[in-house]
């Protein structure tokens, strides 16, 4: 596909103008591999390793009160894990070693990830078999099974200035509160003394 070839041609400009990247990968959301220059990393481990992380990173913003989620940094001993949108349904992961200026990293990794997202958007959607099945004349209806079967990112316009924004719906379910019951046995207060007559 002419698409792809195009995404790997970025990830390769990309690697020559930050060269202390090791790999770089360009997946779907749902862990899916898209196009990857990894030199003894397995790209669909990564991928489905990517897709987990956004997902659990997500929740921690949301519950966190921090927002939409736009990038993810991690750093081991040896180097940075960075992942960036791309698009609507794709994302970015960078590995670098650990003597890369993170503020090129970022500045590189979210140009790159908008071209990504503007390739990867403008192909086709694929046939939905679960769309296919919703009876027609309610596009709703599909709409919203295919929401469920898969997670679904927000439209990213990324510029220089602006980091770019992603929003991951996670598959994992939501904790909700338990009720709490009122107290039926009224409170006791502290032993005091009790006078009896004789």
């Amino acid at each position: 596909m002419a698409a792809e070839a195009e995404v790997l041609d970025e990830l390769h400009r990309l690697r020559a103008r930050v060269p202390q990247l090791t790999g770089v990968l360009a997946a779907s959301v749902d862990g899916l591999v898209l196009a990857h220059d990894t030199p003894g990393v397995e790209p669909e481990g990564l991928a489905a390793l990517t897709a987990a992380a956004l997902g659990v990173a997500v929740r921690m913003t949301d519950a966190a009160g921090r927002g939409e989620l736009r990038e993810l940094l991690l750093r081991g001993d040896h180097g940075y894990v960075a992942t960036y949108a791309a698009g609507s349904s794709a994302v970015l992961t960078l590995l670098a070693q650990d003597r890369v200026n993170v503020g090129r990293l970022h500045l590189e990794g979210r140009r790159t990830g908008g071209r990504i997202g503007e390739l990867v958007d403008a192909l086709p959607p694929p046939t939905d078999a679960v769309a296919a099945k919703a009876p027609p004349g309610n596009p709703a209806r599909s709409v919203a099974k295919t929401a469920d079967a898969a997670p679904t990112t927000a439209p990213i316009t990324p510029s220089s200035e602006t980091p770019a924004k992603a929003t991951v719906r996670s598959t994992m379910p939501r904790r909700t509160p338990r009720p709490t019951a009122p107290r039926t046995t009224p409170r006791t207060t502290p032993n005091t003394p009790t006078t009896s007559e004789s």
